[in-house]
């Protein structure tokens, strides 16, 4: 089942939509649109480890909810609302200090006003995930989201 607002998203529009942010200086790119599923992946390198050489969690809920973030907001028709982040919560289970990691969002509950996604981060060989996390989001009229002048 395709969940998906729009049936044909290009991932370099996507990838090019998060230039200049957070997602583009850890090196996260989205990798795959599934019919019911986002993939990304982020290197575990000099922007995404702690002092120690291993994989930073706080770096892991970014991926998670970069990837959880996007997924939403191509679930629902972005020229009038916005889905934006309430809540996440990340479960660490394993390090990571090498190579990258792939996260892949799923939903759990798509609302009209509210969505509920599981990100799991995997190592490369995909068969150990290395943490999981829940997210949150509000799904909000754009009209009510005004930059601050």
């Amino acid at each position: 089942m395709n969940i998906w607002y729009e049936s044909d998203y290009d991932l370099g529009e996507l990838n090019a939509l998060c230039r200049q942010s957070a997602i583009e200086n850890c090196g996260i790119i989205v990798t795959k649109i599934g019919q019911d599923y986002l993939e990304g992946t982020m290197p575990v390198d000099q922007r995404t480890i702690q002092p120690f050489g291993v994989l930073h969690g706080g770096a892991t809920a970014l991926l998670a909810e970069s990837l959880g973030s996007i997924a939403a907001n191509l679930c629902i028709d972005h020229t009038v609302f916005r889905a934006i982040g309430q809540s996440i919560q990340t479960n660490h289970l394993l390090p990571a200090f090498k190579d990258y990691v792939i996260g892949i969002a799923s939903p759990l509950h798509l609302g009209r006003r509210s969505h509920l996604w599981r990100i799991e981060i995997y190592l490369p060989d995909r068969k150990r995930i290395i943490s999981s996390s829940t997210l949150t989001l509000a799904i909000l009229p754009q009209k009510e989201l005004t930059k601050p002048k």
